[in-house]
């Protein structure tokens, strides 16, 4: 998921140009990224709409404090940060616990079968993902983090390493143990799914 070299020059005339006022290159930046943002920001958050609520005031602190990139890092890792103060913002601002994420356990009811289809395989792929999204929220802030970056997003633990400012041991034990957590959960709830997905947890 590193970015090569061609792409972060890419990014960086686009950034030097938005910096300058080009509103085009930051809606350039803007298209590429969000996405990206928005699933940082439910990582952190829990919640969907939450996770809206930051991955816009992240764009905007992103326009706002583009000339403070100076390109020694990544892009990637300048914009998790971003992203992540956002997030923290959010949570004092509102001054409690975030909500859990029910509204995507029911639109993504892991128990839901389709009367339509009959391809299992597909299915307990759903159902496998539909566990993830559920178990994630109830690992430590952390443990979500990590896992969300490396496993859901195929960040490497060197990469993620410096994007959450972390020790890459750290990195690793708390992949370990969250991977850990989620093939117990999966295993408890799911035994069936544990086989075919949880091999690397």
């Amino acid at each position: 998921m590193s970015e090569p070299t061609s792409i972060d020059e890419g990014v960086i005339a686009l950034v030097e140009r938005a910096s300058a006022g080009d509103e085009s290159a930051f809606e350039s930046l803007a298209r590429r990224y969000y996405e990206r943002i928005h699933r940082w920001a439910l990582a952190r958050t829990g919640d969907p709409d939450d996770a809206d609520d930051v991955a816009q005031e992240a764009l905007l602190r992103m326009h706002r404090h583009l000339s403070s990139f100076d390109g020694r890092s990544r892009f990637t890792t300048w914009l998790y940060q971003v992203t992540r103060s956002a997030a923290a913002d959010l949570h004092r601002k509102r001054g409690r616990r975030r909500r859990l994420h029910e509204k995507a356990k029911r639109n993504a009811d892991p128990t839901t079968v389709d009367p339509r289809s009959d391809e299992t395989n597909r299915h307990d792929e759903r159902r496998a993902m539909g566990l993830v999204q559920t178990f994630l929220q109830e690992l430590s802030e952390r443990q979500r983090e990590v896992f969300d970056l490396c496993d859901l997003q195929g960040y490497g633990p060197a990469e993620v390493s410096e994007m959450l400012e972390m020790e890459p041991v750290t990195v690793r034990s708390h992949l370990f143990r969250a991977r850990k957590t989620m093939r117990k959960k999966i295993l408890e709830s799911a035994p069936e799914l544990v086989e075919g997905y949880g091999h690397d947890m």
